[in-house]
């Protein structure tokens, strides 16, 4: 499918626990907003040129794959699973340690396997 300028291949869709809280949204919130910046436009990269790889988007395993956000002193990831044409941001934390610590790829697969059964 050939890219149009200007329209998005996918649509972001945050998870959304079962009491209606979004914890991708919240974290984005609490963050500075050169960092909330810099995050958006990485995953808005990944919106408009999906499927993309390296050094943005890395693939972590099965459904689940990263946004890897360079800031100016810190690292952050949002851990992502695609449905159809819906990017659902599935985590975000800013990552101190060299591999994606196993806590974190552990609550996005909960959140993918919650939003799944759900349907």
């Amino acid at each position: 499918m050939p890219t149009v300028k200007g329209v998005p291949r996918l649509s972001v869709r945050f998870f959304r626990e079962t009491t209606g809280k979004e914890p991708v949204r919240d974290w984005l919130k609490s963050l500075p907003s050169e960092e909330k910046r810099e995050i958006g436009a990485d995953i808005n990269t990944v919106q408009f040129g999906w499927p993309i790889g390296m050094p943005v988007v890395d693939h972590l395993e099965g459904d689940i794959w990263e946004v890897r956000t360079r800031m100016a002193t810190r690292i952050a990831r949002v851990l992502f699973a695609v449905e159809g044409e819906v990017m659902v941001l599935l985590h975000g934390f800013i990552k101190k340690e060299r591999k994606t610590p196993k806590a974190e790829l552990d609550l996005a697969r909960q959140r993918w396997k919650k939003l799944r059964s759900a349907r």
